[in-house]
């Protein structure tokens, strides 16, 4: 904990004060109640002007390496000793110190307050028994339009802390150039020191010289856990860009789609949640937004969390049949000790009861949503573009978006859903496209769009071929019939659309990569194999029927559609593999885009 690598705050009562963002990743490691224990009096959010006051000596401010929070910390700090006593400021980086934040500081004047500068590497969190994120907000925007590797260096120094606890990964699979070039990172973090480069544009032929110079020159010792995992796959966002851009339709991701899952915990509208009342004519209705945590941990929410959304209003049905019934057992409790059992059983029951109570609200919400004339038109295009019809020249409904003045965020997902569809976008139809955008939404966004170029999703169409049909194809991409109740493929999380690299994921396991090698050379970047030699007596003998386990790792972000589709794939009785997922970030179609684009100044 980062208790012991901070050795100077023990036995001391202690201020925290949190970078906002950070306060949802460490919420799922220690609560409040945990960090209390350890002398930590008051915590307070990261804002201008002066702190909170707090009847403490020390405070320790922790917080992503950003200059323009450098500039509200010496804000605080220079509040404080004006306010006098004086305290002791701490600082810790999360998950690295920045020279150039600490630059900053000493600008402003107030680096000399500062008792400890430190780092705290905050690599992988567990967000349920099979998902694990950074929540590295930037990494997308930093590989392929920075060129900046350093997310991929913690990730390789994630994954390297997973193999100390659960032994060397045998072999390792990856597609994409940064998959490739983290391969290396992964060695080098295992081997020795690594530098990561900025701007830096890695050949896979360097990638090969480093990882066969740290080959060489491993002499550390060996771990001599079991392995739990059998394969390492590494998969570039870049690889497949089209399915976060397309709308999910799982609950979940129906749920993340409309309002925001974030952190294991969404915030819903409070009406539907308030408590009904005879007479009240629905006055005094709560104005606080209703907060949820959604994980597998509700036994409701594991059981419809991946389902396509037309199959829980059934899920709930019975489910509410159940817990009626299982109330009314109490009028056939005659005995003492069959009223006994029922009142021990009286808490599940209620709790139960809520979980139904709470999600028959959500889909309610949805439904809400999902029914409404231009969601089904929008659907109606995503899922034309997809199956490949009409994406070589302009949509009607995206003028007719952009004439109304929808969301920009909603005409760019379609845009750039129509130009990964056509691999790239007519020339005509593309200058069309935006001229359009910036005459309705403002030329302040021409930045935006020179992002969505640069990274891929929204560029001119080369060399006059469409490699998206065969890609389609030979992938089994778009599937006509899908059973949305009972589904026998990955592709009803978009009912009808099988998610790329789930599909890669799924072909990899069986029958292997070697039967799709004219789409992987189709596809962005090298694709490759690495053998991690095991010590004798750990390599793992195969029981019969026994599963392997393969740790999917996204490297640029993953949707809940993505992470439905593979623990569909874990539970298919013939299929031979359980898949756990990592990721830098969880995402969805809106924040992807939201993050590549420019804020006007």
């Amino acid at each position: 904990m980062w208790m012991v690598k901070c050795p100077f705050i023990t036995g001391i009562m202690l201020a925290i004060v949190w970078d906002e963002y950070l306060t949802g990743p460490f919420g799922l490691i220690a609560q409040y109640s945990l960090l209390k224990e350890h002398e930590v009096e008051k915590m307070f959010t990261l804002k201008g002007s002066r702190l909170p006051a707090a009847d403490v000596k020390n405070i320790i401010f922790f917080v992503r390496p950003r200059l323009e929070l450098m500039d509200i910390i010496a804000e605080n700090v220079l509040s404080e000793d004006r306010r006098g006593p004086t305290r002791d400021f701490h600082i810790l980086f999360v998950p690295r110190r920045s020279l150039l934040c600490e630059q900053r500081l000493k600008d402003l004047g107030v680096l000399g307050s500062f008792i400890h500068r430190e780092e705290y590497s905050l690599d992988l969190i567990p967000f349920d028994g099979d998902l694990l994120s950074m929540e590295s907000e930037c990494a997308f925007k930093e590989c392929y339009l920075e060129g900046d590797q350093t997310s991929l260096y913690h990730a390789a120094k994630g994954l390297m802390t997973l193999q100390a606890l659960y032994g060397t990964i045998p072999q390792i699979f990856g597609k994409g150039e940064c998959a490739r070039v983290r391969t290396s990172c992964f060695l080098v973090a295992k081997e020795g020191p690594f530098t990561p480069q900025k701007g830096a544009r890695t050949g896979s032929s360097q990638v090969a010289n480093m990882m066969i110079r740290m080959k060489r020159e491993f002499t550390g010792s060996q771990n001599s856990i079991f392995p739990v995992f059998d394969n390492l796959l590494l998969l570039d966002r870049n690889v497949d860009l089209l399915t976060p851009l397309a709308t999910q339709l799982t609950y979940e991701g129906l749920i993340d789609e409309i309002y925001g899952i974030q952190n294991s915990y969404v915030k819903l509208p409070p009406e539907k949640f308030a408590p009904k009342k005879q007479g009240d004519g629905g006055k005094d209705l709560p104005t606080e937004a209703k907060k949820l945590q959604l994980n597998s941990a509700e036994e409701l929410y594991a059981e419809i969390r991946d389902k396509n959304f037309n199959a829980v209003g059934c899920v709930l049905s019975k489910k509410a049949k159940i817990i009626s019934a299982a109330f009314e057992e109490r009028h056939n409790a005659k005995t003492v000790g069959e009223i006994k059992q029922f009142v021990s059983q009286l808490p599940h029951m209620q709790a139960a009861r809520g979980s139904l109570a709470n999600h028959t609200s959500i889909a309610e919400l949805i439904k809400d949503v999902t029914t409404s004339e231009d969601f089904f038109d929008k659907l109606t295009v995503e899922q034309e573009f997809m199956s490949g019809i009409d994406t070589d020249k302009v949509n009607n409904y995206i003028e007719d978006c952009i004439a109304q003045k929808h969301s920009l965020i909603k005409v760019l997902r379609l845009v750039c859903l129509q130009s990964v569809c056509n691999s790239g976008l007519k020339q005509k139809v593309l200058d069309y496209y935006k001229r359009e955008i910036l005459q309705t939404y403002g030329y302040e966004h021409i930045l935006t769009l020179h992002n969505l170029e640069k990274a891929g999703l929204l560029k001119p169409q080369t060399g006059g071929r469409n490699n998206y049909p065969t890609i389609r194809k030979t992938l089994r991409l778009w599937m006509d019939d899908v059973n949305e109740q009972n589904p026998t493929d990955i592709s009803y999380v978009y009912s009808g659309y099988a998610p790329l690299s789930v599909r890669l994921a799924q072909l990899l396991s069986r029958p292997g990569w070697r039967s799709i090698e004219e789409v992987l050379r189709i596809l962005p970047g090298p694709h490759f194999e690495e053998r991690q030699p095991l010590p004798t007596g750990l390599q793992k003998k195969r029981q019969p029927g026994e599963n392997r386990v393969t740790l999917v790792f996204f490297l640029g972000g993953v949707t809940f559609a993505e992470i439905a589709a593979l623990r569909f794939l874990s539970q298919l009785e013939d299929g031979g593999t359980e898949y756990v997922i990592a990721t830098t970030k969880l995402m969805n179609g809106t924040s992807w885009i939201e993050a590549l684009m420019e804020k006007p100044f």
